[in-house]
């Protein structure tokens, strides 16, 4: 073998070596950074994270990568730093992950419409649902129509209509906070038509029309919800105050009975109770 070809070997088998010797590297700043959450029990994770912020750093300067930007932004946030973490995330290409980044970053900031946009934007529908609850515990009406927007997005997307119903139960649910029942009730339809079986809908849907005056809608809910849910304890105290409003106390009375036997956790037991007092 020539002198070349020997040096050329030599060079080939020193650049494995320090790729091999990098990926190593880059393995232990990752299991420094995430071993602790994803393998608590791995000597890995005995690392201390700030080895693998060193390492992550570096290649930021030297080779950024998404991973990394993701690693460093991912890291700053949990740690509360969140302007080195919007300085990491905006430097990601755009993609939901990043998206996701930037919606918690809004969250540390108490940035919550925002966050509900970046959240929007990401399609991570979990979140966007946990952005209703938190924007309806100040603003209801701008929660409503938040959560239609979230359903538009739910059916352009051709999602399970299981998720769309959700949805109108949770719109239903707002409207029946702020009393208007119509609309609440118009919303509770749209689920029950969608997810026919879901006892919350059909639950819902019958107290609400109860809350209306609208016996005989209320009871044939009551007994629909019975048909789909026999332990419910909850629908029989339903029909036991639809009877009791129509006049029929005895029977009111009997309903009672059978749901403290049923289902004795049931929480309109309580309401059916003083009703009948």
């Amino acid at each position: 073998m020539t002198v070349a070809r020997r040096l050329s070997c030599a060079c080939v088998v020193t650049v494995i070596v320090c790729v091999v010797v990098l990926l190593g590297v880059v393995q232990l700043a990752s299991g420094a950074l995430y071993a602790r959450d994803i393998a608590p029990g791995m000597p890995i994770a005995h690392l201390p994270p700030a080895f693998g912020v060193r390492v992550y750093q570096l290649l930021d300067r030297v080779a950024p990568a998404s991973y990394v930007e993701d690693g460093l932004a991912t890291y700053a946030l949990a740690h509360g730093d969140t302007t080195a973490a919007e300085h990491y995330a905006v430097r990601m290409p755009a993609s939901p992950r990043r998206d996701q980044l930037l919606a918690r970053i809004a969250l540390a900031r108490g940035q919550n419409v925002l966050a509900g946009e970046y959240f929007f934007v990401a399609d991570d529908i979990d979140a966007l649902q946990q952005s209703v609850a938190r924007q309806a515990q100040t603003d209801i009406p701008g929660a409503i129509a938040f959560e239609r927007r979230i359903r538009d997005r739910l059916i352009e997307l051709r999602t399970h209509p299981d998720a769309v119903a959700n949805s109108y139960w949770i719109s239903g649910n707002l409207e029946a906070s702020l009393g208007r029942l119509r609309a609440a009730i118009a919303d509770y339809r749209r689920a029950e038509a969608l997810a026919p079986l879901d006892a919350r809908f059909i639950l819902a849907l019958a107290n609400d029309a109860y809350l209306a005056g609208d016996l005989t809608v209320a009871r044939a809910e009551f007994l629909h919800g019975r048909a789909v849910a026999p332990g419910s304890g909850n629908m029989l105290c339903g029909l036991g105050l639809v009877a009791l409003r129509a006049g029929h106390r005895a029977r009111a009375v009997a309903y009672l009975h059978q749901a403290m036997l049923l289902d004795p956790h049931a929480q309109m037991i309580a309401e059916l109770e003083r009703a009948l007092r």
